[in-house]
């Protein structure tokens, strides 16, 4: 069985892409398998920043998830929300929170209180699923799977002592080089603990539940 690889990541790093729209810009942290595109991905994780009221593209046979990072957030509504049973109306104002919704239906998005940032995860169904959970306590990896851990507040310290702030992650997969600006990892090994340093501390788990074959 490989060892999975462990990448350290920081979005300050990460080019933005604007929105077709121009409404917002994307963030791509990483992507299965390396270098795919929006038609092919197994699963995406992203980080984007929204500037205006607009519409979220529709994915046909993709499972989202998104999870207000900063900002006074956001109200998805989807468009079929009085025509189908699966339509929704969703306050997105909690910061850690994650939100899941199938990415078939096309969502309208308005702001609160002006921009916001929103962490975005994308798998596609019958393939991979995701779980995404808010963390405050020591964060266990074990080295199997795909995971990523995206730091929202506070300090963290990963297995070698390294520190991670606000905005700096680690992703840990078996396809090295998943997406632009992810170096090669200061881990030394592929199980490791991350461990928060102060009361503000606050990060993300994403654990990929299958890879692509």
């Amino acid at each position: 069985m490989s060892v999975p690889g462990v990448r350290r990541f920081s979005l300050a790093t990460i080019a933005p892409m604007p929105w077709k729209n121009g409404g917002g810009t994307t963030r791509e942290i990483a992507v299965s398998p390396a270098g795919a595109g929006m038609d092919d991905f197994a699963w995406r994780i992203s980080v984007a920043d929204i500037a205006a009221d607009g519409p979220f593209s529709a994915f046909a046979g993709i499972d989202r998830q998104i999870v207000l990072l900063d900002g006074a957030g956001v109200v998805l509504r989807s468009r079929e929300e009085r025509a189908r049973e699966d339509g929704f109306v969703h306050r997105l104002d909690r910061v850690g929170e994650p939100f899941a919704f199938a990415g078939d239906v096309a969502v309208d998005a308005t702001l609160i209180d002006g921009p916001t940032r929103d962490f975005n995860v994308m798998t596609r169904r019958g393939r991979c699923r995701a779980v995404v959970e808010a963390m405050r306590t020591p964060v266990r990896i074990d080295g199997t799977g795909a995971t990523l851990v995206l730091v929202i507040a506070g300090h963290w310290r990963d297995g070698d002592g390294e520190p991670l702030a606000a905005g700096d992650g680690m992703v840990w997969t078996d396809a090295p080089g998943v997406g632009p600006g992810i170096e090669p990892g200061v881990a030394s090994v592929a199980r490791t603990t991350l461990t928060p340093q102060d009361d503000a501390a606050l990060c993300l788990r994403v654990a990929i539940d299958g890879e692509p074959r």
